[in-house]
């Protein structure tokens, strides 16, 4: 059978009738004249210890710690109808309420104890949870009135609290004033209690909590969601570990179909701590009493606390005004006189009747409080502990100082800026970021290098192997070597000589305009504006992304002010933009006009480069062997090549040319008909290599100067941050009050964490006062 199917009873209502109505003026525990009251089965034996306990326990009750750690208790549970508000009257000797139905709505708190002081009772309202349904850190204790001498009146003043209880948004002492019309019920089910504190010198020591009664429909005008409501509110309870459950099973009604077993079971499958009670017996239809005694044998649904039997009085004797005693005497009657319980052996008898199941409740309450007090202490200590954990990582509260705050934050916020931008030892700090865009960048404009081949183009077509691009030796000790991916982009050495020839105008023979040199350096300059804005956008993205990330971190326990400052952050830096855009297409204005003030460095690679490309010529009579092949084994030690090339550099120096180097015997070459060409050639070459190597260095150190340190230069951000702000305008403390607003959700984790530390406290110094 599935507990979905078998949950609830159905012909359950919303209220608990039990079959019984009574008034406040009618109640079975009213005394006969001269009647001793006798409430409560005390047996003072072990009254002394059991009430040391119970009063600890209770004690931590009143501080609501019970939400946080599992604290001993009995539930009463059971499906409308069970006969369980008949049994906590037989247990407490006092009446409940039952016309009104509010009984079931509310948990009811019993704390019975002994006392050589005349009977009483006192009620209260313990407020766990406030009126949007949130745990308070202290629960309030509320006495609801003043105390009860006569057991007549109790019933209407449970009947009040209950009433308040589901009123929340009402004074509840206007619930006690006489006359007041009372107002519209607000809640239909609440986990707020009433409390009775009920002590007279024939009381037992015993504390347990009536649950609101399981129900599987509603009449009209109720909601279905308090099928659900009641059900969750249930479970609640006996979920927890020390719950004894007391499982009231009605007789008169089928044991599958009452979903309080169902539900106990789900919760207790062993049955460890649940105990069986078998309400209205005398309402067993005839021929079926011997199922009902499989239970008492603990044969069926057997549990290790076993099987109880109540025999509680009918709507008849209530009306009659049947008296507490009266009760328990026919209650040993019934089971005395009616077959088959009479007929049960001895220890079976001692499971009949509700003084046996009240000393058995004691005895299981005394014992599980017995085992879990010496561990609740440390339960307290290791939760205190977390909670402290807990409220150290949640930031620190706003201070009630806005402005102050507001502008320590900024102070902070400043001096973080100008480590952030100074650059860190991160691997993946600001400066460690940027690095491999500047890298591209300067690869980028080195790629830019004019291609040019010093043979013809019909050449490298014939025999492109042969006329392939060479690196010059030189600048190996400069620079990784340059290879272009392919001949795409290749300037021929006929090419330069055509371009040249055209550009005569009104020059002498053999002289050729400067225009063809400029134009060569502009084309590969023109190449430099995309490599530049790439860079730009690449730092800026970089820029924003880590200003971004240390404002979000800095500013994270305020998300407005978070916000404002990262609007202001991003106009800052935008602006910046704009300066830096304009120094950039400044760097790259000037150089469209070729010009250095590095003449020795210029004639230097100039030189060089000559050699190079002349050393690259072929000879006329074998065009696959250049002079610079040859020169390759002048580097073979030893070899013939190489004393050749030492004989001729000797006799230079002989004759007065020292310092000569391999590359520049070159020079000693026949003039080439290509000369000029190779002229325009090394020097495009020689200006590129001075103007890359200086645009490389540039243009980022410009970019990280106007854009990336321009952000703390003389604390300009700071200061704009400061006017949009407003931190300098007549409402600066309102709007830093509004701007340090922590969020509901962070204010409410502190809130709930300060209120459960203040609970834990609470019941850490009660426990310590009254047990330790």
């Amino acid at each position: 059978m599935s507990l979905s199917s078998e949950i609830f009873a159905p012909s359950a209502s919303l209220a608990i009738a039990d079959n019984m109505i009574s008034t406040p003026t009618e109640s079975f525990c009213s005394l006969a004249e001269g009647e001793l009251a006798g409430v409560g089965l005390s047996n003072p034996q072990h009254a002394s210890a059991r009430r040391r306990m119970l009063d600890v326990v209770n004690a931590l009750h009143l501080t609501g710690v019970q939400v946080d750690i599992d604290l001993p208790v009995i539930a009463v549970t059971g499906i409308q109808s069970a006969g369980k508000s008949s049994l906590i009257e037989a247990i407490s000797g006092i009446t409940l309420p039952r016309a009104s139905g509010t009984c079931t709505r509310t948990p009811t708190e019993c704390r019975l104890s002994y006392s050589t002081d005349p009977w009483h009772c006192v009620v209260s309202l313990r407020i766990l949870k406030d009126i949007d349904g949130k745990p308070l850190g202290q629960p309030r204790n509320e006495q609801f009135g003043e105390p009860i001498y006569d057991k007549s009146e109790v019933e209407e003043r449970i009947r009040l609290a209950q009433r308040a209880i589901l009123s929340p948004s009402t004074d509840s002492n206007e619930f006690l004033k006489d006359g007041v019309e009372f107002p519209a019920r607000e809640l239909s089910f609440s986990t707020n209690c009433v409390c009775l504190q009920i002590s007279g010198p024939d009381v037992e020591d015993l504390s347990f909590c009536d649950l609101p009664g399981l129900i599987a429909s509603v009449g009209t005008g109720g909601s279905e969601a308090d099928i659900t409501l009641v059900k969750d509110l249930v479970s609640s309870y006996i979920e927890k570990s020390s719950c004894i459950i007391l499982l009231t099973v009605a007789c008169e009604t089928d044991f599958q179909n009452q979903g309080a077993h169902q539900l106990a079971r789900a919760y207790d499958p062993d049955g460890l701590r649940t105990i069986g009670v078998l309400t209205k017996p005398d309402r067993i239809p005839a021929g079926e009493e011997d199922c009902w005694l499989r239970y008492i044998r603990n044969q069926d649904e057997p549990l290790v606390h076993g099987w109880f039997s109540v025999k509680q009085p009918d709507s008849r004797d209530i009306a009659a005004g049947v008296t507490w005693s009266q009760a328990r005497q026919n209650e040993r009657d019934f089971f005395n006189t009616t077959a088959p319980w009479n007929r049960l052996d001895l220890e079976f008898l001692n499971r009949l009747g509700t003084q046996k199941l009240v000393e058995r409740l004691s005895d299981v309450l005394s014992d599980k409080i017995s085992q879990r007090l010496p561990s609740i202490l440390e339960e307290l200590q290791d939760l205190l502990g977390t909670t402290d954990e807990e409220l150290n990582k949640l930031p620190k509260p706003p201070s009630n100082d806005a402005l102050s705050e507001v502008l320590h934050l900024l102070s902070t916020f400043g001096k973080g800026l100008a480590q952030l931008l100074e650059g860190t030892p991160d691997v993946d700090g600001l400066l460690q970021s940027i690095r491999p865009a500047c890298d591209d960048f300067r690869q980028a404009i080195r790629g830019t290098e004019p291609d040019f081949r010093p043979y013809e183009r019909q050449l490298a077509i014939r025999d492109p192997e042969a006329h392939k691009y060479v690196s010059p030796a030189f600048l190996l000790h400069e620079e990784l070597p340059y290879v272009p991916q392919d001949d795409s982009r290749a300037i021929f050495i006929d090419d330069v000589m055509s371009r040249a020839r055209q550009a005569i105008t009104r020059e002498l023979p053999h002289h050729y305009p400067f225009v063809v040199t400029q134009q060569y350096i502009n084309a590969f300059i023109a190449q430099w504006q995309k490599p530049t804005e790439t860079l730009f956008r690449e730092i800026q993205r970089i820029l924003i992304r880590h200003v971004k990330k240390f404002v979000s971190e800095h500013f994270s326990q305020y998300p407005l002010l978070q916000a404002r400052v990262h609007a202001i952050v991003a106009d800052f830096i935008n602006s910046s933009t704009d300066a830096t855009s304009d120094c950039l297409r400044w760097f790259l204005a000037i150089e469209k006009r070729p010009r250095t003030l590095s003449d020795f460095y210029y004639s230097d690679y100039r030189e060089k480069f000559l050699g190079h490309y002349k050393a690259c010529r072929p000879k006329a009579d074998q065009p696959r062997v250049t002079f610079a092949n040859k020169l390759e084994m002048y580097l073979a030690p030893n070899s013939e090549m190489q004393n050749h090339v030492n004989r001729v550099l000797n006799g230079l120096t002989d004759i007065g040319l020292p310092g000569m180097t391999p590359t520049d015997l070159a020079k000693l070459l026949p003039s080439d008909p290509y000369d000029a060409a190779i002229d325009i050639m090394a020097g495009v070459r020689a200006y590129f290599q001075i103007a890359y190597k200086r645009f490389s260095d540039n243009v980022p150190m410009a970019i990280d100067y106007e854009l990336v340190l321009g952000l703390d230069r003389e604390q300009a951000l700071e200061k704009a941050l400061r006017t949009g702000l407003g931190i300098g305008s007549p409402d600066a403390h309102a709007r830093c009050k509004e701007y340090i607003q922590e969020p509901r959700q962070i204010a409410e984790r502190r809130e709930e964490l300060m209120k459960k530390r203040e609970r834990l406290e609470t019941a850490r110094k009660q426990l310590a006062e009254m047990w330790l």
